[in-house]
């Protein structure tokens, strides 16, 4: 009896457990991998869902005026739109988790220009995962679409 009480105590822990990320299966594939990014540089004002959903959207236009076919899709899902999905569009692009935080820091260079990084003087160590927190998403899931899935959670200020 006391077997049957500590499996179903585990089945419901791992059920809930996925329900709280309904975005595996669908969106991307089982979280591989994941880390905790706590440093918060910059103070800044509440963002809401508008803002994180506007950011995406930038992104993204700037991505289809651009000559070439995108190679990655961001996407803000939530219901605040505060987790942010980066799903690779082909094979080699987010082959490795490597390559990924290349395109990370790439993209944290593009952010690095903005005049809000300017005016909070962090042109020079602001960061991707900086500009998520700064915009307080909760966590950022990125992944090849296939084999991984790494997942970075935002610790709240404070």
């Amino acid at each position: 009896m006391r077997l049957l009480a500590i499996l179903a105590a585990v089945l419901i822990s791992v059920s809930a457990a996925r329900a709280s990320d309904d975005h595996i299966g669908y969106y991307h594939p089982e979280i591989t991998s994941e880390e905790t990014f706590a440093r918060v540089i910059a103070a800044a004002p509440p963002a809401n869902a508008a803002i994180r959903s506007g950011f995406v959207t930038s992104i993204t236009k700037a991505q289809l005026a651009a000559p070439e076919s995108p190679r990655f899709v961001l996407t803000e899902k939530g219901d605040a739109s505060d987790k942010l999905i980066i799903v690779a569009l082909d094979d080699d692009v987010f082959s490795t988790l490597y390559r990924a935080r290349a395109v990370l820091s790439q993209l944290s260079s593009n952010f690095r220009g903005t005049d809000f990084f300017i005016q909070q003087d962090l042109q020079v160590e602001g960061t991707f995962f900086d500009m998520l927190q700064i915009m307080q998403f909760k966590s950022l899931v990125i992944t090849d679409g296939e084999t991984w899935a790494h997942r970075v959670n935002f610790a709240p200020e404070g």
